[in-house]
């Protein structure tokens, strides 16, 4: 409600198991940590749904290149380029 023009962007794993997979390889985290970690992931994942969009984290460069196209692509929406050069949109009206 106080960010109400936020967008919202949900960054999936491509599997549960290799979230897990990518956790244990970071070795930074006991087993009981990384258990509530997925845990918490599985309840995260179930309001994907209430996300404006979702880009699956499978392949780092191609996950940066869908979160570079949606942030590029509400920068563009009309109301935002219409505010930013009203003067130049009015004087071509």
């Amino acid at each position: 409600k106080i960010f109400s023009d936020a967008v919202s962007i949900f960054v999936l794993p491509p599997s549960l198991e290799i979230l897990e997979n990518r956790l244990k390889d970071r070795n930074q985290d006991s087993k009981e940590v990384i258990a509530k970690r997925m845990a918490a992931a599985k309840e995260e994942i179930s309001h994907v749904s209430e996300y404006d969009y979702v880009i699956i984290n499978d392949n780092m460069d191609v996950a940066l290149r869908d979160l570079v196209s949606v942030v590029q692509s509400e920068r563009l929406r009309a109301p935002v380029q219409l505010a930013r050069y009203h003067d130049l949109v009015t004087e071509l009206e």
